[in-house]
């Protein structure tokens, strides 16, 4: 069974726009010193940035599969591929942390590929937040 903060759609809501805003914060801090060749600093926050999509999105994913997505397709089965679809979206948002991580380890610098793999996690987590937004109130 998933918590309460997630089955109401104000309260979900608000962990997705805060994980988000805040991934969005550090890609921009990322970005900038990319850009001003600030190469230690940017590792740094590299590493951090990692470590927020790991704790903060990643893990709430997990809590969504493991109860919420169970429930919502246990009460409304018609709802199974728009599930299977959400959960399609966090196995992106992982395959490319695992690949961000791989370059980290193969690169030791951040590249401008990098930052274009956490900017494709901004997009992914979007258009995911709004999907699952339109199927929550259905539960």
């Amino acid at each position: 069974m998933s918590g309460p903060a997630l089955r109401k759609i104000d309260s979900h809501s608000a962990i997705h726009e805060a994980a988000l805003n805040e991934a969005i914060e550090l890609t921009n801090l990322l970005d900038q010193l990319v850009i001003k060749e600030q190469h230690k600093k940017a590792l740094e926050v590299g590493y951090i940035l990692v470590e927020q999509w790991e704790t903060r999105t990643l893990r709430h994913a997990e809590e969504e599969e493991a109860g919420l997505y169970k429930e919502i397709v246990k009460d409304n089965p018609d709802l199974q591929s728009e599930i299977t679809a959400l959960t399609r979206d966090h196995n992106l948002l992982r395959i490319i942390i695992k690949d961000i991580k791989e370059k980290f380890n193969e690169e030791k610098t951040i590249s401008d590929n990098i930052v274009q793999l956490f900017q494709s996690l901004i997009i992914i987590d979007e258009l995911h937040n709004q999907k699952e937004m339109e199927v929550l109130p259905e539960h």
